[in-house]
């Protein structure tokens, strides 16, 4: 007995050898020439018997197959059983490519499985073929299929056609649900399905802890079966006498809601569940022109189609989330009886399936995240670049390749800087520029744009702190004027200098070093942080206008950092501090990473009690503004070094609220 099998090294095929195997006979696999390695690879991989496990050189678009009328003439009455497995199973392929593989690939097989004198022709179809018939499908029906607009649908519907008009050879048809992973071992060779949300589902438990409340949609009933289910239930049907000309839905008998789906997948990725779920079927009281007219808005399509992007969610999907078809199965089950073959329950399983994605399929593990790749030949401009966080920052991404320019006051200190990393074969310009002078900040910028043509990173680095109560500074309002000068109107004008450039290339990242104090609100530090906090604005408003051109802002709220600018404040030695080369790494995080924001878990919540509670908030601050008084600088004392040692009660405080600006 000898089977042949198209699709043999797909994902359900190379399984469906597995169980084939166990029977006596030679299994034949159509093999295209340039995948004959792969094959011979997938051989050993499997531990399959080379002497019975045969590759017939072929091609599935081409008439017959493509398999050579000597090697049909050898075969021809000695295959009993043609699996024919081979199409496209992506919902978001073109519909070219599903028109050419699931039709034209199934009449191609028919006619080569009649030229064989096949004992049985053994079509894997799928559910799709009902279409979005609303209601219970039997095994029985196909023509009462309903809602084929979907390129998928149609194809896998009409390649079904075509079996069940054939009168050359005898057929059987395999109707399986939504193919899964392996529920032993979760192995799976794409994204499909249910996967296509599992990126949403990580950024939920990457931005909210596993116990908050979520709410989100309930829909129809998703029906998935793992792939070991698949392969067995098709081997052991295929050698049961007397079905030829029957239809088998390997179906699940009791599948879950859609929400029901994604919560246990929820469950098994640590993330937080949907505890209300919200019927999508509520929405059809809206009519439908309604519906298509919102839908159709500029600003409505381009915001679901960043999210889709984002989450990495074909828009096809979305309408399965409100599948209306359920699938009768009693063929399958009477054919199974007593097999011990049962599709098993997803929460025994999802774990599985999803330790294997995030372990295998990830599309974050294919992501270059190095430093190397984000900057590699690219113009980075630093300010702030001979000390502290900017020369830290500077020093790794000339390491990383980067056409690094450092921007500075300092001479001495900008060129030693420069020329230590130069002598550490790195590419790096140095530029001497006071940006508190707007007229200096427009020279600066003509001068890079003539020397490198264009800026890709802009890092506003740059700044000036002052620690000052507001009482202190009744007659200084000149601290405000200074603060905002360098903060804002020098970052500023450097954004709007190198801009142009960016949006005629399409592309640019503007990096905005701010503070912790932005999000913490902290006292004393009225000026300072109201300049950041302006910056900020900016960068929120420019977002809105930029990101459709191609332009990125990242805004970074720095905690407190070992650096000369906090020098003047002796109590700053005795609190926890980032070294600069921490803070470095932040901003060669925003790098990588492009995100909008990046704060720690402390600034976070602090704007958020803040948000929620604005008194109980309001409190706390003023029992900081008491105990860290004015430092002896903010009072005008030149003998700083006076200055008393911090208490304990202020050590125990700065270390409770880590990072924060006291």
């Amino acid at each position: 007995m000898s089977y042949f099998i198209t699709g043999g090294t797909g994902f359900i095929g190379r399984f469906l050898i597995d169980h084939l195997l166990k029977h006596k006979g030679t299994i034949h696999v159509l093999v295209r020439k340039g995948s004959k390695k792969k094959f011979d690879a997938l051989v050993r991989d499997r531990g399959w018997d080379p002497k019975r496990v045969l590759a017939v050189q072929g091609d599935m678009t081409a008439p017959a197959c493509g398999v050579a009328p000597a090697q049909v003439r050898a075969l021809a009455g000695h295959v009993k059983h043609f699996f024919h497995l081979a199409a496209v199973y992506d919902m978001a392929a073109s519909a070219e490519s599903q028109q050419a593989a699931n039709i034209g690939g199934t009449r191609h097989a028919l006619d080569l499985a009649a030229a064989m004198k096949a004992g049985c022709f053994h079509h894997t179809s799928s559910i799709a073929a009902a279409g979005m018939y609303p209601g219970v499908f039997r095994e029985d029906m196909f023509e009462e299929a309903e809602g084929l607009d979907d390129p998928y649908l149609r194809t896998k519907h009409d390649s079904e056609g075509l079996v069940r008009a054939e009168k050359r050879i005898k057929w059987r048809i395999y109707r399986p649900g939504m193919v899964v992973g392996h529920s032993q071992t979760g192995e799976i060779d794409k994204i499909d399905g249910p996967y296509y949300f599992f990126t949403l589902i990580k950024k939920l438990r990457q931005t909210l802890p596993p116990w908050m409340p979520m709410l989100g949609l309930e829909g129809g009933r998703i029906n998935i079966v793992p792939v070991d289910f698949v392969a067995a239930a098709m081997d052991h049907i295929a050698h049961k006498p007397r079905l030829d000309g029957h239809c088998f839905h390997l179906t699940d008998p009791d599948p879950l809601r859609a929400g029901e789906v994604i919560n246990t997948f929820a469950r098994a990725g640590h993330a937080p569940e949907m505890t209300m779920r919200i019927d999508a079927r509520m929405f059809a009281f809206i009519p439908g022109g309604v519906r298509m007219a919102v839908g159709s808005l500029p600003p409505v399509r381009r915001f679901v189609g960043m999210l889709l992007r984002d989450f990495r969610i074909p828009k096809g999907v979305l309408k399965f989330i409100v599948y209306p078809t359920r699938f009768d199965n009693r063929e399958t089950e009477r054919a199974l009886k007593g097999s011990g073959i049962t599709v098993p329950r997803l929460e025994d399983y999802a774990w599985r399936l999803w330790d294997y994605w995030e372990r295998h399929l990830d599309p974050d593990l294919f992501i270059d995240r190095s430093l190397k790749g984000k900057v590699g030949g690219k113009v980075v401009v630093i300010t702030g670049g001979s000390s502290g966080i900017g020369l830290a920052t500077a020093q790794k991404v000339a390491a990383a390749g980067a056409t690094t320019v450092i921007v500075a006051r300092g001479e001495e200190e900008l060129f030693k800087a420069r020329d230590e990393m130069k002598a550490g074969g790195g590419k790096v310009f140095a530029y001497t520029a006071d940006l508190a002078d707007m007229a200096d900040c427009d020279r600066l910028v003509a001068t890079i744009l003539k020397d490198h043509g264009h800026v890709d990173i802009l890092v506003n680095n740059a700044g000036r702190s002052i620690r000052r109560s507001i009482e202190a500074s009744y007659d200084r309002f000149h601290d405000f004027e200074r603060t905002m000068q360098l903060n804002y109107f020098g970052s500023i004008r450097l954004i709007m200098g190198f801009m142009p450039t960016m949006v005629q290339r399409r592309k640019g990242h503007i990096i905005n070093i701010s503070s912790i104090g932005v999000l913490a609100n902290s006292p004393r530090f009225s000026a300072y942080v109201a300049s950041k906090a302006a910056l900020d604005a900016f960068s929120r408003c420019a977002q809105g206008e930029l990101s459709g051109k191609g332009i990125s802002f990242t805004t970074i709220n720095m905690p407190l950092v070992k650096t000369p600018m906090i020098a003047p404040t002796k109590m700053y030695d005795s609190v926890p501090t980032l070294s600069p080369e921490e803070a470095a790494d932040l901003v060669v995080k925003g790098i990588i990473e492009r995100s909008s924001r990046i704060a720690t878990r402390l600034g976070i919540f602090a704007a958020l009690v803040n948000a929620v509670a604005p008194k109980a908030y309001e409190v706390v601050m003023s029992t900081a503004f008491e105990l860290f008084p004015d430092s002896a600088a903010a009072k005008g004392d030149k003998q700083a070094l006076r200055e008393e040692a911090p208490s304990q009660e202020q050590i125990a405080f700065a270390s409770l609220m880590r990072g924060v600006h006291w």
